[in-house]
């Protein structure tokens, strides 16, 4: 029998962590399953206790929360493993209980509690993807959904200062302020494999699955398991004309927008001389801009739980 150590982040979702905490265990200790569950206390400590995991010997670490945890826990094994990712163990599962849960939904992942904790104990296993960021060769973190510069990096950085709010109350206002007031293009230079790019942007981001901020499909053929990051480039354009593409980012159809472009790559570097404001899974690792970003895909390197027969993954 698989042993289970879940890791639950309490405050995510405005407090839904810790009340489906309990459900959680209620519903895993009826399917017989062999777990631990604990709730982390600190920003950051579900990646020691994911890496603590490893070193105990669990078969699968399971992530409550949104795709901070989520990013967490990835650093976590990431980390036992020095970033090699060949065999790991333990697998990754997920039940989403965040403001942005899009690794979590990606993967199979629902908003049934039940159906998830029983895709945990009889669901498959399948190799996914995660990348390795590095800002101005100082900060290095792993990111198993996306990472942005300039301006989902700037709402996200607003989304800090009004968390009392959640979904559209909260993103809607808080677009248009960045729109409206902080907004700035930025001049890239982007070696994309082998390709040099010279562009200014608006929005630059890195995609390793299709979605991000739960409701911006920024990446729409993005997969998580093909070996690739798909970088996603909007030209500078007016504030109006950014203010029409929201709607677009929701739909998916921004891709088609002659100001918009998507190409792949294995291996992303991104120099400017204007300041780099980034996120990485909706995470802000520095208040302060950055100068160079460094990016590389490790391709089928995590072990994630998914359902049973899901055939999007053989």
């Amino acid at each position: 029998m698989s042993r289970l150590k879940v890791i639950v982040n309490p405050s995510a979702g405005r407090g839904y962590g810790a009340r489906v905490s309990p459900a959680i265990a209620e519903h895993l200790r009826a399917l017989g399953a062999d777990f631990d569950l604990i709730h982390t206390a600190y920003a950051g400590q579900a990646i020691q206790l994911a890496q603590q995991a490893v070193e105990q010997g669990y078969d699968i670490v399971v992530a409550v929360g949104g795709d901070g945890t989520a990013h967490e826990v990835v650093n976590g094994l990431m980390a036992a493993y020095n970033g090699a990712g060949e065999q790991m163990k333990p697998a990754l599962a997920c039940i989403p209980a965040g403001n942005g849960n899009d690794f979590a939904t990606m993967n199979g992942a629902s908003h049934d509690v039940q159906a998830d904790c029983e895709m945990i104990v009889r669901g498959a296993t399948h190799p996914v993807d995660v990348g390795r960021v590095t800002l101005d060769g100082a900060i290095t973190r792993y990111f198993s959904n996306a990472v942005g510069i300039g301006f989902d990096a700037l709402v996200t950085m607003e989304t800090y200062r009004h968390r009392h709010l959640r979904g559209m109350a909260l993103y809607i206002p808080v677009v248009l302020k960045t729109i409206f007031q902080t907004m700035q293009p930025t001049r890239l230079e982007i070696l994309c494999d082998q390709q040099e790019i010279h562009r200014t942007t608006l929005a630059t981001i890195i995609a390793n699955g299709p979605r991000e901020g739960g409701s911006f499909l920024v990446a729409p053929a993005a997969r998580c398991d093909d070996g690739l990051l798909d970088l996603m480039m909007a030209d500078d354009m007016s504030r109006l004309s950014m203010l029409a593409m929201v709607p677009r980012f929701m739909r998916g159809t921004h891709v088609k927008h002659r100001l918009v472009s998507i190409r792949q790559a294995r291996r992303i570097v991104i120099s400017s001389v204007d300041p780099l404001y980034t996120h990485v899974d909706g995470e802000v690792l520095t208040p302060d801009p950055v100068h160079h970003v460094e990016i590389q895909v490790i391709p089928g390197c995590l072990r994630m739980i998914v359902p049973e027969g899901d055939s999007k993954r053989g």
